[in-house]
């Protein structure tokens, strides 16, 4: 289990770009994202991300450290129209950096963040395919509610999957 000091969110940069294509370019990371993730992911992928998220089209958007390590993304996404108070929480791991506690302290952090930075925000929530797991144990332990269950919502690489819902509620 990682140190809780060990494990940072900070903003993403180009620096980290040759070492971010490295780990996106895994199907195992690739088989639990949607699909505009894109694989094989090259250099020109992860710095077309990083600019993107610099420019803000993903809302906020951060860096997972594990010491000095770059490990992975995480953000929040603001939701438009009558769901403007909630946004979508997303977030991938390098494979070296699984089962070490690292995506469920990530998880607290940028909660954390996200409600005390946007007073508006009441909501976050994530859409977790049935094949993940161990995506569904981070947001539980970090309070997420099991909102609900889409039987075969999501086709991903040939397959039907059920799209489980979680939620989490601002409480102060």
């Amino acid at each position: 289990m990682a140190m809780n000091d060990e494990i940072r969110l900070q903003p993403l940069d180009l620096s980290v770009a040759p070492r971010m294509a490295e780990l996106a370019n895994n199907a195992k990371v690739w088989q639990q994202l949607r699909d505009m993730f894109p694989h094989l992911y090259s250099l020109d992928d992860a710095t077309a991300f990083i600019n993107s998220a610099l420019a803000g089209q993903f809302g906020l958007v951060l860096g997972i450290w594990y010491g000095p390590e770059f490990a992975g993304t995480i953000g929040l996404v603001p939701q438009p129209d009558v769901y403007r108070r909630s946004a979508e929480i997303g977030y991938w791991l390098g494979e070296p950096y699984w089962g070490k506690g690292i995506a469920t302290e990530a998880i607290r952090q940028i909660v954390a963040i996200g409600f005390s930075e946007q007073p508006e925000l009441v909501r976050i929530f994530a859409g977790i395919f049935s094949s993940n797991p161990a995506s569904m144990r981070v947001l539980a332990k970090n309070g997420f509610q099991l909102e609900g269950i889409s039987p075969k919502a999501v086709f991903k690489n040939g397959v039907l999957l059920d799209e489980h819902r979680y939620g989490l509620l601002r409480t102060h």
